[in-house]
């Protein structure tokens, strides 16, 4: 028997092939057509045009033209039999070969069309990027989108795969910082039910399995970064999950060869907890970390946000770096040191008023008639908070904006009982100390704001702005209240007293070193003469020390760098050069005499301290690597300190303490220091 009919899938109602391609007739879409395959026109109509998705039903019967041959009598008519199949006997008849690989083809992804795998990597064939492989296409999908967006693959409109699914899944939980369990939520099962086709949902272990996959990887890729780097600072940031749970996160940053700053967490430990951790074991986390990593030879300095933490004389002693105090934890001492029993009071005033009026609905109904009338700007009231005092300066500024629209809410009786308003109302005394105090806070806001933003170089800003705060912004005025002179004077001492600035030692202290490598603050105005000269002498001190170490590791490097004055005794002069007086000079006092690269050590820090310093809106390491060649010893300095951040990490995880939700707690310690390194070097 000869089969010369076959079976018709009920999708070509609503699809029409145009080449290599299928078009549905419903929306449009455009999807690939591979072999004869119906599978992603099956899956189209489900999950766009579910209400005319074609049943198993509504399968049309394949006709069967079968011809019959009798051998003893090959004139006789053909005997045409119509054989009707049921379509749900045909779907459980085994595939052809043919058909079986067809449908298979149909699940490789099409990045391995730009990807081929050697070993237990894959290898981009456009750029030769080498990825790590673990059953996963998702990476090779993110550099194909990053690197190579225009041959971006498309798989002819098909969804992802379970695995890539699931790689996402995994991927959004430390992007976001997610607890891990919310794979369990209900709610989540019915998201991923509705959206992804028989999709089996990830237990919490697969997905925990998945983040210490990319763990690993990250690891692997950052010890190839720190083994490249000469010097790099660390950074030590103490938080609380809860009352009792207390870590420290260790983090590095350093300066690239193409002076690019970059940052990178190393470790979460977590810390006894008792209410006051031991200098010892904040140190000995810091060690351990530094031995882990093999970075011991490279630290300049650590910064911390602690003040009785770590700065001790035990952890001075074991340990081998200087360390400095988180600049932004310091104005936070300080402003709470100059915060008088007078000011506080009003501080506790001024909040209930603005809570009244963020309860109390007719209130705040009120207060927005009011601005309409007063033709004043329409923003609500601003709530302080106790762990961040430049939300003080927020609440004052938006109560002065806001004054007389308060008070004549206040003022109407049918909105604000007699009593309620007399334990309201602000009165004008301390209305006129809100507004004389308000300038003070919102310049140490600023200086807060200026040494936390997300720049590259941020060390070298803090004592040109302690000295500006304490020499400018903070001298007492005839126009001040009692209550702020005491508030200016105790900040300034709190400021004089934690950045030591009028130590012997202060020339020593990583942040002035850094202000004077970075070339805009490099003529230390703020200081005194007497200042200047210790700083200057410092600074050659540091060179020095560079040209002992540059001589012990690398001779032949400082050879190259140290121009040598020929000895003309000991050279033949060409005939044609004995009567030419330029180039006999040139013999004399050698090539590079009027050379404007400084190539003495001496020379270099005096050549870069009389050169013009650049205005303050420069990128520091955008100008060495510019003029890096003109000071070489000064561009290895300066990539040793202007790699010191001036604060530590912002609010890693929480504010004021509240930092993982409740089912992250539940987390162990090394799970803990695994979500962080993912998160934060992602």
């Amino acid at each position: 028997m000869k089969r010369t009919g076959r079976r018709r899938s009920s999708v070509w109602d609503c699809f029409e092939q145009v080449g290599n391609f299928v078009r549905c007739m419903k929306c449009d879409a455009t999807l690939k057509y591979c072999g004869g395959a119906t599978s992603s026109m099956m899956n189209h109509m489900s999950r766009h045009h579910p209400s005319t998705a074609p049943s198993d039903d509504d399968e049309k019967p394949v006709i069967c033209t079968v011809q019959c041959i009798d051998d003893e009598s090959a004139a006789s008519a053909d005997i045409m039999q119509v054989a009707i199949m049921s379509p749900r006997a045909n779907a459980t008849a085994h595939l052809s070969e043919r058909e079986y690989g067809e449908r298979k083809r149909l699940k490789r992804s099409s990045v391995w069309d730009i990807f081929i795998k050697v070993d237990e990597e894959v290898h981009c064939t456009m750029c030769d990027t080498k990825l790590k492989y673990r059953s996963s296409t998702t990476s090779m999908m993110y550099h194909i989108k990053n690197k190579h967006p225009d041959t971006m693959p498309n798989d002819g409109g098909s969804g992802p795969t379970h695995t890539e699914v699931t790689e996402l899944i995994s991927r959004m939980i430390e992007k976001d910082m997610l607890p891990i369990n919310v794979v369990g939520g209900d709610g989540f099962r019915e998201l991923l039910a509705y959206t992804v086709q028989n999709y089996k949902i990830p237990s919490p272990a697969d997905i925990t399995r998945l983040v210490e996959g990319h763990f690993h990887e990250k690891v692997e890729e950052l010890v190839v970064q720190l083994a490249k780097v000469e010097k790099l600072a660390l950074t030590a940031d103490l938080w609380t999950a809860l009352p009792l749970q207390r870590y420290i996160t260790v983090s590095c940053s350093f300066i690239t060869d193409d002076w690019q700053g970059r940052s990178a967490v190393l470790q979460t430990h977590k810390l006894p907890s008792d209410s006051h951790t031991p200098a010892d074991s904040v140190t000995g986390r810091l060690l351990n970390t530094v031995q882990i990593w093999g970075i011991a030879g490279k630290v300049t300095a650590c910064v911390h946000n602690s003040m009785q933490g770590i700065s001790s004389p035990q952890a001075f002693i074991r340990g081998t770096w200087d360390y400095a105090t988180c600049f932004a934890t310091i104005l936070q001492l300080a402003v709470s040191d100059g915060l008088s029993e007078d000011l506080v009071s009003i501080i506790v005033t001024a909040g209930k008023l603005v809570k009244h009026f963020n309860h109390s609905l007719l209130a705040s109904e009120a207060l927005e008639t009011k601005q309409v009338q007063m033709c004043l700007p329409q923003h609500a009231l601003i709530q302080s908070r106790k762990a961040r005092w430049d939300t003080i300066c927020d609440m004052f500024e938006r109560l002065l904006e806001q004054r007389w629209a308060i008070k004549a809410v206040l003022s109407d009786r049918t909105i604000t009982n007699r009593q309620e308003a007399q334990t309201l109302e602000i009165e004008d005394d301390c209305w006129q100390i809100i507004e004389n105090f308000t300038p003070v806070l919102a310049t140490l806001k600023w200086a807060t704001t200026v040494i936390s933003a997300d720049t590259e170089v941020s060390i070298s800003n803090i004592y040109p702005i302690t000295f500006s705060l304490i020499q400018t912004h903070l001298v007492l005025k005839e126009n001040d209240v009692d209550q702020v002179s005491e508030f200016k004077l105790k900040v300034q001492d709190s400021l004089r007293d934690h950045m030591e600035v009028d130590s012997s030692d202060l020339a020593s202290k990583p942040a002035l070193i850094a202000s004077m490598l970075d070339p805009r603050h490099k003529h230390l105005s703020f200081l005194t003469p007497t200042g200047r000269l210790a700083a200057k002498v410092k600074l050659h001190e540091l060179v020095s020390k560079l040209d002992v170490i540059s001589a012990t590791v690398g001779p032949k490097d400082e050879q190259q760098e140290i121009l040598v004055t020929p000895d003309i005794s000991q050279v033949a002069m060409p005939p044609q050069l004995r009567g030419d007086t330029k180039n006999t000079m040139m013999l004399l006092l050698g090539d590079n005499y009027s050379s404007p690269y400084a190539t003495d050590s001496e020379a270099q820090v005096d050549y870069y301290l009389r050169d013009i310093a650049p205005s303050l809106d420069i990128n520091p390491l955008e100008w060495w690597r510019v003029n890096g060649p003109r000071f070489p010893k000064l561009a290895t300095l300066a990539r040793h300190y202007l790699c010191v951040p001036g604060v530590s990490l912002p609010s890693l995880l929480s504010e004021a303490g509240q930092t993982f939700a409740t089912m992250r707690t539940r987390l162990t310690p090394e799970h803990v220091d695994m979500m962080i390194f993912v998160n934060r070097n992602a």
